[in-house]
């Protein structure tokens, strides 16, 4: 836990800097009355288990200056304005070059929540080697007349085809609806690798149960089934952070969970024990610690991945 201290109603004294905080008392999620300064307390509390999560990836930023019930906008590159002391890593696209923020300290993270930037989206890869992806991610998203239960289920079969082939996979609320699937690489790999593995494994769940999943975007062919997003895999696209808020009607979080607990939730027909807000996952971290540690260190390669 990162701790602050306040020598003024506008600055945060984080370590050794003075970060400053506009408007604090300002409500950035309504129904639940959590302001500005419940954001920075947030992830001040869960700064050390968040740290290492961020560290060395670039991030977007998606800004919501006047709460999730108003417009947002993503901002990738870092604003000139930022303090001397927040880092940034380059990432030359086809058209500029872009400075990513990259978030390294408590103070930082401070920084990027007086944004307003609620949701912190990171690359799959680190800043030393952006064309090498340290994980891949499976998105599940269940369309109208589905729900997080069948996301569960299509995450048990998605668990059984990787565990078969070798693989360890960790699971995470979206923070809204779904789940996220992550599975740890920290090996030499393109994006071209999980790309292709990616797809090839989301079509064959597709292909063994046409009724309850898809891989096809179209929201007209989503109803009742769970869309397995797996085209995430890419060196451009991002994907919301482990323990970030999301900006949902109340302040929930993409939080790690276990397979235990996925499956007593499908057990009992209760997606809302899934349901987790900024002081649960503060809890819950200080009882179980980072579930999502191994996806940081475990080292697994893709089947036919040699080098």
């Amino acid at each position: 836990m990162a701790t602050a201290t306040k020598p003024s109603s506008n600055t945060f004294r984080v370590g050794k800097r003075d970060v400053s905080v506009s408007n604090p008392q300002k409500v950035l999620y309504p129904q639940a009355e959590f302001t500005k300064a419940d954001v920075v307390r947030y992830y001040l509390d869960i700064a050390s288990t968040l740290l290492p999560h961020l560290k060395d990836r670039p991030l977007t930023l998606k800004r919501y200056p006047n709460g999730v019930d108003h417009p947002f906008f993503y901002e990738k590159m870092c604003p000139s304005h930022r303090p001397s002391w927040v880092a940034t890593t380059r990432m030359v696209t086809t058209n500029r070059q872009i400075d990513f923020c990259v978030v390294e300290d408590a103070a930082t993270l401070v920084w990027v929540a007086n944004l307003a930037s609620l949701e912190l989206h990171t690359l799959l890869s680190r800043g030393k080697e952006l064309e090498r992806p340290t994980f891949m991610v499976f998105d599940l998203d269940p369309g109208e007349g589905a729900d997080m239960l069948d996301c569960i289920r299509v995450a048990r079969r998605f668990r059984g085809i990787l565990e078969q082939l070798g693989l360890e996979s960790f699971s995470k609320t979206s923070g809204g609806k779904g789940l996220h699937l992550y599975v740890p690489l920290n090996t030499p790999v393109t994006f071209d690798d999980t790309k292709f593995f990616s797809r090839v494994v989301a079509q064959l769940l597709e292909k063994e149960d046409p009724k309850h999943v898809t891989t096809n975007m179209r929201k007209d062919l989503r109803t009742g089934k769970v869309f397995v997003d797996w085209s995430q895999n890419d060196c451009h696209k991002t994907t919301a952070c482990a323990y970030s808020l999301r900006a949902r009607a109340r302040p929930t979080v993409s939080t790690p969970v276990e397979w235990g607990e996925l499956d007593r939730a499908l057990r009992k027909g209760d997606a809302s024990a899934l349901a987790f807000e900024a002081g649960d996952v503060v809890k819950r971290v200080k009882k179980q610690g980072d579930l999502f540690e191994p996806v940081l260190k475990l080292r697994q390669r893709l089947p036919g991945l040699t080098s």
